[in-house]
């Protein structure tokens, strides 16, 4: 509606520049606005109020010439002026409840958009290193993650999911150290578990499998790491990987690394095809090293005159470049750091050329952002097609407690635990119902409950209603339109003309959340279009007597079914026909 209301003020000032009322007004960027009271018509606009100053007359004036421009579009019912110069609109009636059959003839394309037509967006997200199951923080970069590859995918653009696999350095060092300990103990060794290891039951799980494939003399004399006796933790901890890799022999520490590893990530792509999330690409950080990509990027780095050397280690500039400071890429016993992954990777999504990159990171990568776009402009590349989402943490609260959780000692809820407790659509739904950037509480007596407190509850029972209604026909004998009904002769309860608004809507809130990047608008905008069908049934009859008016109703109704529907397949959520 609001690109309608744009076209007609626009067709407005060219007559008025011609006719030479306007002959100097500029193009300014001005707002078409929902007014907060329905009094005040159906839109508004400021676009008078900003040419006064360059016109150099009243706003008011320029306001009312405007506006008796308007006055004689047939989109028009009334165009009046407002205030210090703000022109108000009333849509006509026929072009309100027009969206009605507009909606049910393009029916699931309804929002559909080539906005992105031509552009190929990539889009990572979730990438957490495969050390152990995902837990509800993951679930929320997930969901997000897909509800925006979703949204550019309905709005036109080619895009690509992809999920970066965490599988070379230290972390992987650290799981296989875990198994290896808790294998041993199985075979009765003692052994002094390290705090800073993984302590989740999960690693005992995978070391009886590796125990059932392998037996228990697998590993026969290697005796356990002895107990620290360095007070730094993780100096410990390195100290206990280097006794494991050197009574095991390189060969058989990698191939029980690689085991763990394995079953980790067939677990998470398991439960993330579960919760509604796939990839079109699984990238390997350890494919990435091994085809000398990290090289690569270090020597275009080193070409452009952006590394130097500085205590046998070697530096990226990146200060000068917008991060706070400059950045070790490779240290002095000559092993890559993991932002020199970082910086490969980058340049490797750019050479498959991607029109954009789209990292979908968790908040506490906030100071990443800066060196990564850093290194991106080092690399030639142009770092404004880099979008980063920041995902706060989410937090489980069950009786109204938050529940702790550390990965490395396994206290943690995992994301198959919680969609085995709520179910798919209510965890997609509350994990993106707020901002990316805000901390979220995820209740789950809220997320159960079946009452008008629970969001995804609410819309979905506002679809179910309505499919309600189309079975009450049939019950009767009756059938519901099949041809288009006209709307604005019979419809002429305000709550209707506010559900049809509501229709006009959607396309544009597609089109602004996929652009923003902010999936959230759409569980918003479900939640206003279920309240206001709820109202509206509650306090209007849908199956009158009167054929024209109940035909006219169920049209309508039918309508806002689809634009639900269309809604909750966009963030992966079921649209039930009963509940």
């Amino acid at each position: 509606m609001k690109h309608l209301l744009r076209n007609a003020i626009d067709a407005a000032l060219a007559r008025l520049r011609e006719a030479g009322t306007l002959a100097d007004a500029p193009a300014v960027d001005y707002q078409v606005e929902v007014p907060k009271l329905e009094a005040h018509g159906d839109f508004s606009t400021n676009v008078a109020m900003l040419l006064a100053k360059p016109c150099r007359r009243p706003p008011r004036e320029l306001a009312s010439a405007l506006a008796e421009c308007l006055r004689g579009d047939a989109l028009f019912a009334a165009v009046e002026v407002a205030g210090p110069g703000f022109i108000n609109f009333v849509v006509d009636p026929a072009t309100v409840f027009g969206v009605v059959e507009a909606v049910l003839a393009e029916g699931p394309d309804y929002g559909r958009s080539d906005l992105g037509a031509g552009r190929r967006v990539q889009v990572e997200y979730v990438s957490a290193n495969p050390t152990g199951p995902l837990h509800i923080g993951h679930g929320r970069g997930a969901a997000i993650g897909s509800v925006i590859a979703r949204l550019l995918a309905v709005t036109g653009h080619d895009v690509c999911r992809e999920y970066y696999v965490n599988d070379a350095g230290r972390q992987m060092d650290i799981l296989a150290l875990s198994v290896c300990l808790r294998y041993l103990e199985l075979g009765g060794v003692e052994v002094d578990f390290p705090a800073q290891a993984y302590r989740g039951d999960y690693v005992v799980d995978i070391a009886r499998a590796w125990q059932a494939r392998h037996g228990d003399d697998w590993a026969a004399g290697v005796v356990a790491p002895p107990s620290a006796i360095d007070d730094d933790a993780e100096r410990a901890l390195d100290a206990a990987i280097a006794h494991l890799r050197t009574a095991l022999g390189e060969a058989r520490f990698a191939t029980l690394r690689d085991f763990a590893k394995d079953t980790i990530l067939e677990e998470i792509k398991a439960d993330l095809v579960d919760f509604g999330v796939e990839f079109d690409v699984w990238y390997s950080e350890a494919g990435l090293m091994a085809g000398g990509l990290v090289d690569d990027a270090m020597a275009v780095l080193e070409r452009n005159g952006h590394i130097y050397v500085e205590a046998g280690a070697r530096w990226f500039r990146s200060a000068a470049l917008g991060d706070e400071k400059n950045r070790v890429v490779v240290r002095e016993n000559g092993l890559k750091t993991y932002f020199a992954s970082d910086i490969a990777y980058h340049l490797d999504k750019f050479q498959r050329g991607f029109a954009e990159i789209i990292d979908v990171w968790g908040a506490d990568h906030h100071g990443y952002v800066p060196r990564v776009r850093a290194a991106i402009t080092a690399l030639g590349e142009d770092a404004a097609r880099l979008s980063v989402v920041l995902v706060q943490f989410a937090a489980l609260v069950r009786g109204g407690e938050k529940v702790a959780m550390s990965t490395r000692a396994g206290e943690f809820v995992t994301l198959k635990q919680l969609v085995d407790e709520v179910g798919v659509d209510a965890a997609r739904f509350f994990y993106v119902m707020r901002r990316a950037d805000q901390h979220l509480e995820f209740d789950l007596d809220l997320a159960t409950a079946e009452s008008s407190d629970n969001p995804v509850y609410y819309v979905q029972y506002a679809h179910a209603r309505i499919c309600s209604v189309e079975r009450q026909l049939a019950e009767r004998g009756l059938t519901a339109p099949g041809a288009p009904v006209e709307l604005a002769t019979v419809l002429d309860a305000p709550a209707e003309r506010r559900l049809a608004k509501l229709l006009w809507h959607y396309p544009e809130m597609i089109e602004t959340a996929a652009s923003a990047r902010e999936p959230h608008l759409v569980t918003q905008y479900l939640r206003d279009l279920a309240t206001e069908f709820h109202g509206y049934y509650n306090g209007h009859k849908i199956l009158v007597d009167d054929g024209p008016l109940r035909d006219a109703r169920v049209r309508l109704c039918d309508a806002v079914r689809r634009v639900l529907a269309n809604g909750l397949e966009v963030i992966g959520i079921s649209a039930p026909t009963e509940m």
